[in-house]
């Protein structure tokens, strides 16, 4: 079931070819902590096994020590006595924080970019208007001027 749902996320990762670059990378973040995740979970539980004073011995375990670590929460109900473990660890800790850190710089993007846009089309509006005032002003000289040389203007 893995591999399939591996395969189809990356499939719909690819495929967005609208979607903008960080909203990518974020995307391809979160895929890749999800492996991570999954993947460090189950070498946790091999890292720990058998080591003395190890309370990472099954994988809903180690599963939940991963969520844990990945999102820097980190209870510490469960943590990693070994090397090996604490190797696993550090991997999971710098995928949590890469990801978080990818899905946040997105958003802020995302925000950022919207504003621009709203403050383009209101400048461009504003643009419209102030030539379009000035057009009607030149009108109004152009008619005065007329009424003036006309001897209009006198009364």
């Amino acid at each position: 079931m893995l591999p399939g749902f591996l395969a189809r996320a990356l499939e719909l990762l690819r495929g967005r070819e609208g979607r903008s670059l960080h909203v990518k990378a974020a995307g391809a973040a979160t895929a890749v902590l999800g492996v991570v995740m999954l993947l460090g979970a189950w070498a946790v539980v091999a890292a720990e096994h058998g080591a003395p004073r190890a309370n990472l011995r099954t994988y809903p375990q180690a599963l939940w020590w991963a969520v844990e670590t990945a999102t820097t929460v980190g209870y510490g109900d469960f943590f990693p006595v070994t090397f090996g473990g604490r190797v696993v660890a550090t991997v999971v800790m710098v995928a949590g924080i890469t990801t978080y850190g990818m899905v946040t710089a997105a958003l802020a993007t995302w925000f950022v970019g919207r504003e621009q846009r709203r403050r383009h089309r209101l400048g461009h509006h504003a643009r419209e208007l102030s030539e379009e005032t000035v057009h009607a002003l030149h009108e109004r000289f152009d008619r005065l001027e007329r009424m003036v040389s006309a001897g209009g203007g006198r009364e």
